[in-house]
């Protein structure tokens, strides 16, 4: 799939008060690279995200900060996985005195609470608590451009993937109320629209739902009854290569999960899964 993606430059101005740095791990995962985010419009700026850890981004970021004249005096992480939270060594060897923040800090870290505000000059941030890809999770509106610092809830191009549906479409739902403007992605180019493309992703899962659910409702060929997960992602995903059915798989457990937790869909044995309103044939 990277190659198939726009090209990004790996420093990029995007707005009067938005740097994109990118982390230089492209991947089938991280599309381009994981996005980190140089914000403001003074000499101290507040840097979202540090990339995985590697060799290549603090030579990118060394360089936008000698282009840009200008230091870092906070860290904001959007959440704890790898890629997002590899490269806080290489910033505190820059800056020994920068402060860190995250949801759920770990050692030497302070706390993110929904609703914070950050401010430097030029910019003002506010912190969204949106779970659902983690639990840590933290969107961060930017007052001045009415945009949103989607994190990895709201990717460039393609859906992402979560650890909890229900809270997932939750946040989403939520985020789409908290700004109008641009959206900033964790990875990948910037949403002109950010909102639409925030409907684009729930309308997305409800179709999907719906899919899964038109599949419990009808049985299973040689089966008894009910459906195992793989069963419905040969239906569902039949028009896709069947070395995309394993990771399919692991979506449909989610819906499956979510139906669940909402009565409309049962658990049958240690496999089996049909629906609660299973129709008369």
């Amino acid at each position: 799939m990277v190659e198939h993606l726009p090209h990004l430059p790996d420093i990029e101005r995007l707005s009067p008060r938005v740097v994109r740095i990118l982390g230089g791990n492209p991947s089938k995962f991280t599309l381009q690279g994981t996005n980190t985010y140089l914000i403001g419009q003074g000499r101290d700026r507040i840097l979202l995200d540090t990339g995985e850890g590697n060799r290549i981004w603090p030579e990118t970021l060394k360089q936008a900060l000698a282009d840009e004249g200008v230091t870092i005096s906070q860290v904001i992480l959007t959440h704890w996985h790898p890629d997002h939270v590899g490269g806080v060594k290489d910033v505190r060897s820059l800056f020994p005195d920068v402060k860190v923040y995250k949801n759920r800090p770990d050692s030497g870290q302070q706390d993110i609470e929904d609703g914070q505000v950050f401010e430097t000059e030029g910019a003002t941030l506010r912190a969204f608590h949106s779970p659902g890809h983690a639990v840590d999770h933290m969107a961060l509106v930017l007052d001045e451009e009415n945009a949103m610092f989607t994190g990895d809830n709201v990717l460039g191009h393609g859906t992402a993937v979560f650890e909890d549906l229900a809270t997932y479409i939750d946040s989403l739902e939520r985020m789409q109320h908290q700004f109008t403007g641009r959206g900033y992605p964790a990875h990948g180019a910037v949403l002109d629209d950010g909102r639409a493309k925030i409907r684009e992703y729930i309308s997305h899962r409800t179709k999907r739902e719906e899919e899964i659910l038109t599949v419990l409702k009808q049985h299973p060929e040689g089966g008894e009854g009910s459906w195992t997960s793989m069963g419905v992602v040969k239906v569902v995903y039949k028009a896709y290569p069947e070395n995309l059915h394993g990771p399919a798989e692991g979506g449909v457990v989610q819906v499956l999960k979510k139906l669940e937790g909402e009565g409309r869909a049962e658990r049958v044995g240690e496999s089996g899964w049909r629906t609660t309103q299973r129709s008369a044939l």
